[in-house]
């Protein structure tokens, strides 16, 4: 069936299990952004302190070994596969790539939003660069398509022991930084904050270009499992899925115990496949009702995602609560829990209603140059 408007996807077109995992990462996403991001800087983890002890300890251990990195690497992966899914439905459209780089560039202007004026943490910018440079292999052999993620993940995994290509700011920096960062967010006004989040950008742009050749290269393999049918197959190899994911979850959990390079950069992409395969099998064979919660989540991503940036703004900066470097990691992971399970209820709501999320609506609106139906027909 060629896509030809706007028009939301019906039911039984939606892959249930691709909306599980999406929302399930969500779920991580928010995790280390409001631990590592919003309760304090990004930038403190570079800077030498105390070691955190008790529960904080062992929520650390967890959060860096099982989620970290492994969220956002799944959303590279599910963005690929969004791609390729979307270029399939758009087969036989005359306009079908001018579409695909209007919902890339779309993006690209949501994610500079958000980049700016919300939270300078945001990964939509860095997805809208990378879709546009995998588009064109959307339409290249698979087989070559594999080679270049072979590339990509190749170079992200040998970056450390390459001079020259990520140049990191001294100690001092780190450490005046963090210090100017607990003031400014813990206590000053959206102006300020405004001015240090563009100040600070240029550590960001650091972070950002040491993932980007991985997030380029899960894109493509998002691509090719699409393209390959894997996903397609999930509900008649759901079982040999998600026992496969047991055991390449161990397999990446002990490479990221290594905690140097570059076992630790494919044990986060191990885990990242490996969580894949857990939650596709699942959510396709007889365990889909445990996870059936998770999908509304999963389809309104885009809203919730900046949802969580406008709310954890307000808990922490200092235009709201103030929060910012007060909270430990436990009081942290309640917000966490407290925040997503509201917005699993609110996606539920939604949901019933509407045939979008918000933004997800807006940026189908941007794609087709047309008003989507927003109500769900009564």
């Amino acid at each position: 069936m060629v896509a030809r408007s706007a028009t939301p996807t019906a039911p039984g077109q939606r892959i249930d299990a691709i909306d599980a995992l999406r929302g399930l990462a969500l779920l991580g996403v928010l995790a280390i952004n409001l631990e590592y991001i919003f309760r304090v800087s990004i930038f403190r983890q570079f800077v030498p302190g105390p070691p955190l002890q008790g529960t904080d300890h062992a929520i650390q251990v967890f959060l860096q070994v099982f989620v970290e990195s492994k969220a956002l690497a799944v959303f590279s992966l599910l963005f690929g596969l969004g791609l390729a899914i979307q270029h399939g439905r758009l087969a036989g459209h005359p306009r079908r790539l001018l579409l695909l780089v209007r919902r890339l560039l779309a993006l690209l202007g949501f994610g500079l939003i958000h980049l700016y004026l919300i939270w300078d943490g945001d990964i939509l910018t860095e997805y809208a660069v990378a879709g546009l440079l995998v588009l064109p292999f959307l339409w290249l052999p698979r087989w070559l398509v594999a080679l270049a993620a072979i590339a990509c993940l190749g170079f992200y995994l040998a970056m450390p022991f390459v001079p020259g290509i990520v140049t990191w700011p001294s100690q001092a920096w780190f450490a005046a930084h963090v210090a100017m960062a607990d003031r400014i967010y813990g206590s000053g006004s959206w102006r300020e904050i405004l001015a240090f989040r563009i100040a600070e950008m240029p550590g960001f742009d650091v972070l950002d270009t040491y993932i980007f050749p991985r997030t380029v290269g899960l894109f493509m393999v998002g691509t090719l499992a699409w393209r390959l049918r894997i996903v397609q197959a999930a509900e008649r190899y759901a079982r040999q899925m998600w026992w496969t994911s047991l055991f390449t979850i161990s397999i990446g959990a002990r490479l990221t115990l290594q905690r140097h390079a570059p076992y630790e950069q494919l044990g986060t992409i191990v885990l990242a496949l490996s969580y894949c395969l857990l939650v596709l099998g699942l959510a396709s064979g007889p365990a889909r009702r445990w996870l059936a919660w998770a999908e509304p989540v999963g389809r309104m991503a885009f809203t919730n995602y900046i949802s969580q940036s406008v709310i954890l703004g307000f808990v922490f900066y200092g235009y709201g609560l103030g929060l910012f470097g007060k909270l430990t990691l436990a009081e942290g992971l309640a917000v966490v829990i407290v925040l997503y399970a509201a917005q699993v209820a609110f996606s539920r709501w939604w949901l019933q209603r509407y045939a979008f999320g918000p933004i997800e609506w807006l940026w189908r609106a941007l794609m087709y140059w047309t008003w989507p139906p927003f109500r769900v027909p009564t």
